[in-house]
């Protein structure tokens, strides 16, 4: 409970912090610039290293490329056809196509299969979700908010992009059976809980709510396929196709359902793919989250 309570106190706190005329206009950029350098390369250096990497953990972690490439094909497809900008296709292509898997997902997972069921849980986060953002996130992000694909600026910036180092970092220590000590990994795990406070603060900051924004209908379908289509990609896939069942399978469907991500949003806002509607999907894509949720972990029981 004290989980959602910090992720909806936060995104309030933010929203009324728009008040307070001593906080400066910059201050969204500058929360966010902390999450990017500091806080994400604290969370991979803190779970990666532990992450048991066997043929156990392609089944999650195929959940999240699964998702983001329905994510691609769905949006790209529809720009396409109806003439969306670019930046409006990258921000839809990052913000719907990554899910929430770990500041929601986890205290979500733990609520519902306890601590065993956060093994997989991280599975789907840090090689699944985590790494997608780290590089084919960051491609997509660059590619679509310059307009041209140059492959030598969008590799720099795929290899200038803090969380990526320390991704591989800490690949290379698992690699290698080498882990960092308790009060180190504690260093590393407090840095890290700050991206749900300060990234929620800082959408807050941002959300407003516009009636005559013409982003709504594409938060709308933005939503619609995060919340709804991934998750029944993944049911129909694992369980109608593959016919797999068990505890592992049901995570996988919930953890597909979770709201969006929130630094993939960050990302997106970064990289002035349409901030505003990357911020509405946060706002508004959470509280939505926790009814489609519960739809999802009914359907899920039988299996």
């Amino acid at each position: 409970m004290s989980s959602f309570i910090l992720l909806f106190g936060c995104l309030l706190l933010g929203v009324l912090l728009q008040r307070v005329r001593n906080f400066p206009p910059n201050t969204p950029l500058v929360l966010n610039q902390f999450i990017i350098y500091i806080s994400l390369p604290a969370l991979a250096l803190y779970f990666i290293p532990e992450v048991a990497l066997d043929s156990t953990v392609l089944l999650p972690v195929g959940v999240a490329w699964i998702c983001f490439a329905g994510s691609a094909l769905f949006f790209w497809s529809l720009g396409k056809a109806f003439g969306w900008s670019r930046k409006l296709i990258g921000c839809l292509i990052l913000t719907a196509g990554l899910g929430n898997t770990s500041f929601i997902g986890f205290p979500v997972i733990e609520a519902l299969y306890g601590q065993e069921g956060l093994k997989t849980a991280i599975l789907i986060d840090q090689p699944g979700s985590f790494f997608i953002l780290s590089t084919v996130g960051i491609a997509v992000a660059a590619a679509f908010s310059r307009g041209t694909t140059d492959a030598k600026a969008i590799a720099k910036k795929i290899f200038t992009f803090p969380p990526f180092f320390s991704f591989v970092l800490a690949i290379i220590l698992n690699l290698l059976n080498l882990h960092f000590s308790d009060d180190v990994k504690e260093v590393f795990q407090r840095l890290g809980s700050a991206v749900t406070p300060l990234a929620l603060v800082s959408v807050g900051l941002q959300l407003r709510i516009e009636r005559k924004s013409k982003h709504w209908r594409f938060l709308i379908l933005g939503l619609t396929y995060q919340l709804m289509l991934a998750p029944l990609l993944i049911y129909t896939l694992y369980y109608g196709i593959m016919d797999l069942r068990g505890e592992m399978i049901q995570i996988t469907i919930v953890e597909a359902a979770m709201a969006p991500m929130i630094t993939a949003c960050i990302v997106a806002a970064t990289y002035g793919l349409k901030p505003k509607l990357a911020n509405m999907m946060i706002g508004f894509g959470i509280p939505i989250s926790f009814i489609t949720l519960a739809f999802w972990y009914w359907l899920v029981q039988g299996i």
